[in-house]
């Protein structure tokens, strides 16, 4: 069997979510050549060469550069799949978009719905794409994979035909960037190179109205006094809509108590992480949540929103909090920062315990037997 598969989440730079989504579940389906490079091959499609953080070519493993720019999907993939002789057996997309019109089966990934939910919060073309696109890929596609049982419920509420096709494949952490082995000279390295003094509390995701930065701060106004020695510090590439944060830390005169620090690579996240007292994340909604998981199993404990799937990753190994409500916020936060050093620990055992459950060997697996199950 010849699987085919959009790289192009995978080779950017600046990876977030979905990006990081798609290059570990590379590295993870190129790690396990040696159980299927007998059966199948792998064909990744690329509009720009491959990094050289990708995975390398293989006799079973090789990249199909289809150069091009804007409507790479349609004007690209999607001739190149229907001309081309030498076409995949299945074509797997992990993102919302498929080929439109495909002559062979296809698979498709769904972060979350949130946009469904909350369309206010984008802007109106990337809500009406993603609205329509996804709604398209979930019909054609013969499998849908969901990151999280959340967001299969999503699915499955928005759209009930799809009910017997979605498959949850859940994300997970590289085990051995994201562990308590992080010395404390990487730590003070980062903490110098983003200007970080003293203790800190860590929000780190992409600034959008989705993630709550805003309520954030105000939680943070409530008792940033109780902890003057604790600076919050927010990282993350700004995404859509988010000149409000900014006006917000100004308007309640917190430009010295909050540090912004902006997009953060991969190799400076785990000693940031492991730094932190808590890593925060009050979202509206989360498909999964990666950076959680990457803080539990980094021994730093978690406050973070119960909606959306992030208690199905956090468990009972974190605090939740309602993100509605910034007086939540502020007593998760508080709860945490009042811990003794016994409490403390028992939660950082209770996030170590629930990182160890998921597998990025076991996500790349579940997701070549949901292709083979395609040809089957």
């Amino acid at each position: 069997m010849v699987i085919g598969i959009d790289g192009n989440e995978a080779n950017i730079e600046n990876r977030v979510g979905v990006n990081q989504y798609g290059f570990e579940l590379l590295w993870g389906i190129y790690r396990l050549r040696e159980e299927w490079g007998k059966k199948h091959k792998v064909i990744v499609y690329l509009k720009n060469s491959p990094l050289v953080d990708m995975p390398p070519e293989s006799g079973y493993f090789r990249y199909k550069i289809l150069s091009g720019g804007g409507l790479w999907i349609i004007k690209n993939l999607m001739s190149n799949l229907i001309l081309d002789k030498d076409r995949p057996d299945v074509f797997f997309s992990p993102s919302h978009y498929v080929p439109p019109l495909s002559p062979v089966p296809r698979v498709c990934s769904i972060m979350d719905l949130g946009y469904l939910e909350f369309s206010g919060q984008f802007r109106k073309y990337d809500f009406w794409q993603l609205k329509l696109w996804s709604a398209w890929s979930i019909f054609v596609s013969k499998y849908v994979i969901a990151i999280s049982n959340s967001t299969k419920e999503d699915i499955v509420r928005h759209y009930p035909f799809a009910s017997k096709k979605v498959i949850v494949t859940p994300l997970a952490h590289d085990k051995k960037r994201f562990n308590t082995d992080i010395s404390s000279d990487d730590v003070r390295r980062i903490k110098k190179k983003y200007s970080i003094v003293g203790d800190y509390v860590l929000f780190l995701s992409t600034l959008k109205p989705s993630k709550n930065v805003e309520g954030l701060l105000e939680s943070w106004k409530r008792i940033h006094k109780k902890w003057p020695r604790i600076r919050l510090v927010i990282a993350g590439k700004k995404g859509w809509l988010y000149g409000p944060i900014f006006e917000k830390a100004e308007k309640l005169n917190l430009q010295k108590k909050v540090a912004f620090i902006d997009f953060v690579p991969e190799h400076d996240k785990p000693a940031l992480i492991f730094g932190a007292k808590i890593f925060i994340l009050p979202s509206f909604w989360e498909g999964f949540g990666l950076d959680v998981l990457n803080a539990m199993a980094c021994g730093t404990p978690v406050v973070v929103s119960n909606k959306g799937s992030l208690p199905e990753v956090v468990g009972n190994a974190g605090i939740l909090i309602n993100p509605d409500k910034p007086r939540d916020i502020a007593e998760g936060l508080d709860k945490v920062l009042s811990m003794n050093e016994i409490e403390y620990n028992r939660l950082v055992e209770k996030g170590l315990s629930q990182a160890k459950k998921f597998s990025w060997i076991y996500t790349a697996k579940q997701t070549i037997r949901i292709l083979e199950k395609v040809v089957e």
